[in-house]
């Protein structure tokens, strides 16, 4: 017991020196580099590029990162499968492409859709894929063919916006395309303040199931045999999984890979499933993720940015591969 314990405070510790450490990082690197005193003077008089730019930037990279990994670990314990995530189920390609039509929508008309009405379009667009997936759950038992479909899912769902992004104006297609591949760039503090809202909350009603998650991760029986009500319980998972990943992509559109890779590190670190070890884990493991691959987007080839997915996927998808590796080779040990 005292060895858990010793290993959950040098693990948490860890990744808060670490989330710390690649938050200051990221405020002062990039195509300008800041000194500490020139970070502390911009905070401290709330203006220039570090305060307008770079900080909400910085915050929401390690927001969303956060929201994302939870929301990934959500899923996995909901469909029993370490491979299952809002970007490989097609959860945040459905989200993706819903906001993508009410974007040029509202955009062919001259208005501008709000913060809080992509999140709403990003939310009816991931519960639309989430549904379909569990009407395939129904009919397709093997998790190997469910992942399958969740690709193909996001393929077309993808191909789809890619055609509604081509009927955007001129001057608008530039943003709603880069917004398309995934970036934390023109985050402004009212999108801090609204996705720190919104996930605060998903995050603290998640934590608050922490208990019956840790029941239903023994099997339903078992969930039902210590009074879970399984029913309600799903759909409250599918709802909070499903809000956290929409938020992550109406503020920065789809990012790969995150909510699969994190939660399997954190359990790596941790030596645990627990979800209230877990809950908070993976979202400091989700945040200095995301911060750390931002700070490869921004400053890689400064002053142009990568597609955060892009660098996600090159840092997450070995770790994707692992995992399915290494569930082949237990399964053919055991046979």
């Amino acid at each position: 017991m005292r060895d858990k314990g010793l290993r959950c405070g040098l693990g948490f510790g860890l990744l808060g020196v670490l989330a710390a450490v690649l938050l200051l990082w990221n405020i002062g690197a990039g195509s300008v580099d800041f000194t500490p005193a020139e970070i502390a003077d911009s905070i401290w008089k709330m203006a220039g590029i570090i305060w307008t730019i770079r900080l909400p930037r910085v915050l929401a990279a390690a927001i969303l990162g956060g929201a994302l990994s939870v929301s990934g670990f959500l899923l996995q314990t909901f469909f029993a499968n370490p491979i299952a995530g809002p970007f490989v189920l097609g959860i945040s390609s459905g989200a993706k492409l819903v906001v993508s039509l009410v974007m040029v929508g509202m955009l062919s008309r001259g208005a501008v859709i709000s913060s809080m009405g992509m999140i709403g379009a990003a939310f009816v667009g991931a519960m639309i894929s989430m549904g379909v997936i569990l009407l395939l759950s129904r009919r397709v038992r093997a998790m190997s063919m469910l992942v399958v479909s969740g690709v193909m899912i996001g393929y077309i769902c993808s191909a789809i916006t890619d055609f509604v992004v081509t009927f955007a104006d001129d001057s608008n297609i530039v943003n709603l395309h880069n917004w398309s591949l995934g970036s934390f760039s023109g985050t402004s503090w009212d999108n801090v303040a609204l996705m720190a809202w919104v996930v605060g909350i998903a995050f603290l009603l998640a934590f608050l199931l922490s208990k019956p998650i840790g029941a239903y991760q023994m099997g339903e029986v078992y969930a039902q045999n210590m009074g879970v009500n399984v029913k309600r319980f799903r759909v409250e998972l599918i709802l909070l999984s499903s809000l956290l990943s929409a938020t992550v992509t109406a503020f920065a559109g789809p990012i790969s890979f995150v909510g699969i890779a994190v939660p399997h590190l954190m359990k790596s670190l941790f030596h645990t499933a627990k979800p209230i070890v877990m809950i908070p884990a993976c979202f400091l493991g989700g945040s200095a993720f995301c911060l750390f691959c931002d700070l490869i987007a921004r400053t890689a080839f400064a002053p142009r940015d990568m597609s955060i997915s892009s660098v996600t996927a090159i840092f997450g998808a070995p770790i994707v591969i692992y995992i399915m590796a290494s569930r082949k080779s237990e399964k053919g040990a055991g046979a």
